[in-house]
Order: C-alpha cells, then structure tokens, then sequence
C-alpha cells in the first residue's frame, strides 16, 4: 500500500461559469437557542454557546416547499448563462449534493431533466461529504483533458431544514443528555444553498480561470467520526478538527516537497465548518487571514456547496493573474486542495 498524496496536474480545464443561490430565510442561532432553552438550563449549559463555539450567527434555509432539486438545477442554469454555454453543449453532469429525498435514482438524473441537457450528457452524483463539489471539478478537468467532453456543470444545493428540525426536536426532549447534546450539536451550523461552475476547454477560454490541479489525502481510520444519515447527523468535534487538521498539514507539506507552492496566494477558499476550524487551518499551515475569506457567519456550514458559493461570491473581487485555492476536508476523512489561476 502507498501512502501520501495523490497528485494532479491539470493541462486545459479551466471555470468558465458560477453561480451561487442563497436560501432565503434567515434562521438566527439566538433563535435555536431560545427554542433550547428548557434544555440548556436542565443541563446547566451556558447560554449563548452555538454562536460562541461555532462563530455561525445565522444560516439560511429554503422557503417552506421548495424543492432542492430545483435550486441545484436553477444554479445550474444561472452558471451556464454566466459561461454563455448552451445547455445542448454539455457533455457532463455532476451532482454533488449530500441531500437526497431518496436513496435511487440518483439526484442528477432529476437535476438533468430540470436543466434541459441533451440525452449526450453524462449525468451522475458524487457524494463524499463536505468534498464533494472539489471532486466534481477533479472529475470535470481529467474529463476535459482526457477529450471527452466540452463543457461539464458541476452543482450542488443543500437542505438542512428538515435535519435541523428533527434535531431540534429531539433536543428538546425531556430524556435529552450533555452527550446527546455534544454529538448533535454540530448539525445545528449547518445551512442551506445552492452553486455551480461550468468547467471547460481553457484553451476554447481565454477568459476562463484555469484549473492548475492539486492534491488528496485520505485518512479514512477516522470515518465515523462524524456520520450523517436522514434526519440526524453525529460528530465528535474535538477529534474531527484534531485529525483534519492533521491530515491537512500532512497533505501540505508533502505537496510542498514535491513542488507545489502555496505559501503565499491570494486566495484560500476553506471549507466554511466553524472559527476554530478555520483559526487553525490558518494557523497550522501559516495563512494571512485577510486572504481567508469567511461566510460561516451568515451562511452556517453549507456542506459541499460551500466552497464553491464562497468562491462564486470572491469572483467578482479576483483580479486576471490572482492565484486561488480551494481547500476542504470531508467526513470520512479525505482532504483536497485544488489550485486555480484566475
């Protein structure tokens, strides 16, 4: 077995196209709080404690009926206008949503009939946690390069309400106790959204932003330290950030020696969980804050969507030539960071 990193170099994919939708309902942590109150005080918590230990003062869920599949697909939509791509040009489809209403068919398929793409494009889902969406652009640019296709829309759209919800529920309960509380709390950052990109030729662009490669890491040994299922998701926060953080710094310093350079660019886009989360990242592996940009705050922990909303909101302030990164850690655990050149 070979341990490290995987390795990629990418020779002619670039984003041509993003977008990103926020949900429209604006949902406080004081307001989780409140409605936590009863219990907090049974378990002489302190109050207050989500958005002081998490830094999320609100996340925003969908409108009571909509669907997700829609937003994914109306994302979608949104970048390929963006790109000034033809939907009848694509040749892939990548969903990489968590969500789901159900196990089959996959959650592409519908996203697929919604966007209007030909019976050409390839249609299927990814779903690695919180990573998903970077491997989706991993899986676009091998494509591209290996001639396959011409254009692929990535997208992701999440739905949280209705776990937040159970969750909300059961903590509430009379029989509720401080480990449930603990292995439940990190649901409650959680918030809905929706992106896309559509990669293409970057050679076809010239005013497409490249997309240079990166590297991987797993460290699946520590796969159940936060598992997600319908309606509930458990975490064991300390031991998630002590074992990402480490399997990041690992994934940097070898990437290091083995000569990419990420010392100082002008953008990371991080994976939006939390300010410990993100302090330490910044910390461990030498960051300037300022080129950190933060949405956690208002957005909570939008799962795979929220790397590629992050990046789809700094695009309009990314200068021709500026160096970016994307840089993310999925339950499991697996690790990517994938550089662009804007």
């Amino acid at each position: 077995m070979r341990d490290g990193n995987a390795s990629a170099r990418y020779r002619d994919s670039a984003v041509v196209g993003l977008a990103h939708i926020e949900a429209p309902v604006v949902v406080t942590s004081a307001e989780f709080e409140e409605r936590l109150a009863p219990t907090r005080r049974a378990l002489r918590l302190p109050p207050n404690l989500l958005e002081r230990v998490s830094g999320v003062r609100e996340r925003r869920w969908w409108a009571e009926g909509t669907d997700f599949e829609d937003m994914a697909a109306e994302a979608g939509a949104k970048a390929l206008a963006a790109a000034g791509v033809d939907p009848g040009d694509v040749g892939m489809l990548v969903n990489t949503s968590v969500s789901r209403p159900h196990l089959e068919p996959s959650v592409a398929v519908g996203v697929h009939h919604r966007m209007g793409l030909p019976s050409s494009a390839l249609n299927f889902d990814i779903t690695n946690a919180c990573l998903g969406f970077v491997n989706g652009l991993q899986m676009a640019s091998a494509m591209i390069d290996a001639g396959q296709i011409d254009y692929a829309v990535v997208v992701d759209a999440e739905d949280v309400r209705p776990t937040q919800e159970d969750t909300l529920r059961r903590l509430a309960a009379e029989c509720v106790t401080r480990g449930d509380y603990t292995d439940q709390f990190a649901s409650l950052t959680l918030g809905d959204g929706a992106a896309a990109a559509v990669v293409g030729r970057a050679s076809d662009r010239p005013d497409g932003h490249r997309i240079l490669g990166g590297v991987s890491r797993a460290g699946t040994e520590h796969h159940r330290l936060c598992v997600g299922s319908f309606g509930k998701m458990t975490t064991d926060t300390k031991s998630l950030l002590t074992h990402g953080l480490k399997l990041v710094t690992d994934a940097w310093h070898e990437a290091e020696r083995s000569g990419w350079d990420w010392r100082r660019l002008d953008r990371y886009v991080t994976h939006q969980i939390s300010t410990p989360y993100t302090n330490a990242i910044i910390e461990a592996v030498d960051l300037d804050p300022a080129a950190v940009p933060i949405t956690f705050d208002r957005w909570g922990n939008v799962g795979p969507a929220a790397i590629a909303m992050t990046l789809s909101e700094q695009a309009e302030s990314l200068s021709p030539g500026d160096r970016v990164m994307c840089l993310g850690v999925g339950s499991g655990l697996n690790t990517t960071m994938l550089e662009l050149a804007w």
